[in-house]
């Protein structure tokens, strides 16, 4: 086998791995399972890199295991947690299971009949008729509290200011410990992996499988890092809050946008977790971005493997298109959009409400500017922007004697205004 570790080290996803874990992968074909735990119906792009990991594993010949907590999301994950989560009720809980599956489904063949086709299972399915005195006689005697007490997540959380820790959050580790029993029993797996906050839960599984399958019984665990930014702030969020892996939450366009912006020094590193370029491509590309920063082909190359990646080439185009036509001199591509991403392109963008009308019946542009948008604190600042030649109306200069009207509503609904080369706003018509 290719030695699958080397390749993760390299791209900066190995932190930390149990002795024996590498030995394994090199020696023979790995059924190796990672979780995803159903608090919404969707996965956003924090999941990614479980997701490329359980890609990375099917591309070295080894078996994907992908789990959906449809049992272990009734109670909620401590760790890295400072207050217990709310429970979801059953019905949402089986909406967000089915969603994440078709999620998931996007990235791994579930219907492939190869050697190590990935496998695609919901820890329900075994923990729904488990009774609470067969888990406490079956699986609690084999685990003592001082080996949970000894856990990060349980640590922090009792010396930590608040509540505390409910028993139905303690036994977290037991229930996903179990599920690492389960797979290694019924699906020969051997290893778990999951970020690094998880390295506590998967070594209790670990141990588990030790004690309840037999004597002598194999059972790996590693971990990948936490993504971070280089800035401080948190990885996979935007203003507008969560960057998600499906475009009914996040459109194709803010995604391609959010990898666009990345910082130089955070391309570098994502480049090499979230795309499966080889180590030549990524070096000679940071090379070429090095000489020429201002070109951002890092970000850029970026952008275009993950929007394919998670969505489509046809996608990438559109998306391609949607940053072009703002950006465009002339008003061609802009007026080809359709409302919805004209809307997504103009996020950000200050915007006003003016009737439809005023429009119709011809507004003063100095009266557009200052008074029906604010765009300008006063008709005197307004005039002066208008001398000076630097206020346009759809991209086209205007002057003082302009007067807005119907003519000049994009899509029925918009009018860009701009001053100067960065500075734009939008009207809308109601």
């Amino acid at each position: 086998m290719k030695n699958i570790i080397a390749e993760l080290q390299w791209r900066g996803l190995v932190h930390d791995m149990m002795p024996g874990t590498e030995e394994q992968l090199v020696k023979e074909s790995t059924p190796t399972y990672i979780g995803f735990d159903p608090t919404s119906d969707s996965l956003h792009i924090g999941s990614l890199v479980p997701i490329i990991l359980l890609v990375h594993l099917k591309n070295f010949g080894h078996k994907p295991i992908a789990l959906v907590g449809g049992a272990t999301g009734m109670i909620g994950d401590p760790s890295g947690k400072s207050d217990e989560r709310n429970l979801l009720d059953e019905l949402t809980l089986n909406k967000n299971v089915e969603g994440i599956k078709s999620v998931l489904s996007r990235f791994l063949d579930f219907n492939s009949t190869e050697a190590n086709a990935p496998v695609l299972v919901n820890n329900y399915d075994w923990m729904k008729d488990f009774s609470f005195i067969n888990f406490a006689r079956d699986v609690g005697k084999r685990i003592t509290v001082n080996y949970m007490m000894a856990k990060d997540s349980v640590k922090k959380r009792l010396s930590a200011e608040g509540e505390g820790m409910s028993f139905t959050e303690f036994t977290y580790q037991l229930i996903q410990g179990y599920d690492f029993y389960h797979l290694h029993k019924t699906h020969k797996c051997l290893l778990q992996m999951g970020g690094s906050d998880q390295w506590g839960n998967i070594t209790t599984g670990t141990e588990l499988v030790r004690r309840m399958n037999h004597e002598g019984a194999k059972a790996y665990a590693m971990t990948c890092p936490l993504i971070t930014k280089a800035d401080g702030s948190k990885f996979g969020k935007s203003e507008g809050g969560n960057i998600w892996l499906t475009a009914d939450k996040t459109s194709v366009y803010k995604f391609y946008q959010f990898w666009l912006n990345t910082s130089d020094e955070d391309a570098e590193k994502y480049i090499k977790i979230f795309t499966f370029l080889d180590k030549e491509t990524i070096d000679a590309l940071i090379e070429e971005h090095k000489i020429a920063p201002h070109l951002r082909v890092l970000q850029k190359k970026l952008a275009e493997e993950l929007t394919i990646f998670v969505h489509s080439k046809e996608e990438l185009e559109k998306a391609i298109e949607a940053t072009a036509a703002f950006f465009n001199p002339k008003m061609d591509g802009l007026i080809k959009l359709d409302t919805e991403t004209f809307l997504e392109v103009i996020d950000g963008v200050p915007q006003a409400e003016i009737s439809k009308s005023d429009v119709e019946a011809g507004l003063d542009i100095v009266q557009v500017l200052n008074e029906k948008s604010g765009f300008f604190k006063s008709n005197g600042e307004a005039r002066r922007a208008l001398t000076a030649n630097s206020i346009s109306v759809n991209k086209e200069k205007v002057n003082e004697t302009y007067v807005l009207s119907a003519k000049d509503l994009i899509n029925d609904q918009f009018v860009l205004l701009q001053s100067g080369k960065k500075n734009y706003f939008v009207l809308r018509i109601k």
